[in-house]
């Protein structure tokens, strides 16, 4: 499930470590608030602790571990007031890239994104939340590309990297998959339309639709979130 883009020339100890511990804490195999020791996923991984360290503290950066001194590091709760900072720049930055997909938009990219929505529809008949996440993530890669701004997706994707084990769990709701579907459908036919608000707004609401997930897994599961 790893979505965080790593350079793949020249990949290090310390990114397979990230990219294992990244995908076990976003698919929730290890939940909020477990605890973490560089010595167990050393061994684990059959590594020396020192690239455990550095995976460590990428993962620090982007809120997933907190460690402190003289405590056991622990996979980080999820804090309502850094995902709200962290949806309000990536609100931000999409709703550009989707004007300036819609100012370049030539037509050449649509199979690109034809073919990404197609498998999107299939994991509506699968009921696969995983494969939507993935091919969700990559949705909003193309449009970066499309916009001529891929070094957008780095922002989107290190302010994606706080919510997405909330988008895992919101994508365990069946119906929240097919609405998230049509949204895409949507935002696509607008930009191939030229009609840049129409594609805002759609964009706007998309974004927003995690509003009530956050709500009910916090109603759900409050041991999951910070105090």
């Amino acid at each position: 499930m790893r979505q965080m883009p790593i350079a793949r020339e020249r990949r290090t100890s310390a990114d397979e470590v990230f990219d294992y511990l990244y995908d076990e804490i976003v698919a929730l195999r290890m939940l909020p608030g477990a605890k973490i020791s560089e010595v167990e996923i050393a061994n684990k991984l059959n590594v020396s602790r020192q690239p455990v360290r550095d995976a460590f503290n990428r993962l620090t950066n982007l809120d997933l571990l907190l460690v402190r001194p003289q405590r056991a590091t622990e996979v980080r709760r999820f804090s309502y007031e850094a995902i709200q900072a962290a949806r309000f720049i990536r609100a931000a930055v999409e709703v550009e890239v989707i004007r300036l997909a819609t100012q370049t938009w030539d037509g050449s990219k649509m199979g690109l994104l034809q073919d990404n929505l197609d498998q999107q529809k299939a994991t509506l008949e699968t009921k696969d939340g995983d494969a939507f996440h993935k091919l969700d993530y990559e949705f909003h890669r193309i449009l970066c590309e499309i916009a001529g701004v891929a070094h957008a997706f780095k922002v989107i994707a290190e302010k994606k990297a706080l919510v997405d084990r909330l988008c895992v769990l919101g994508l365990t709701q069946e119906d929240r998959i097919g609405v998230l579907y049509d949204d895409h459908t949507r935002i696509v036919a607008c930009i191939a339309a030229g009609d840049a608000e129409g594609a805002v707004e759609i964009a706007r609401l998309h974004l927003s639709r995690l509003d009530p997930t956050i709500a009910s897994i916090r109603k759900a599961h409050d041991e999951y979130f910070e105090a």
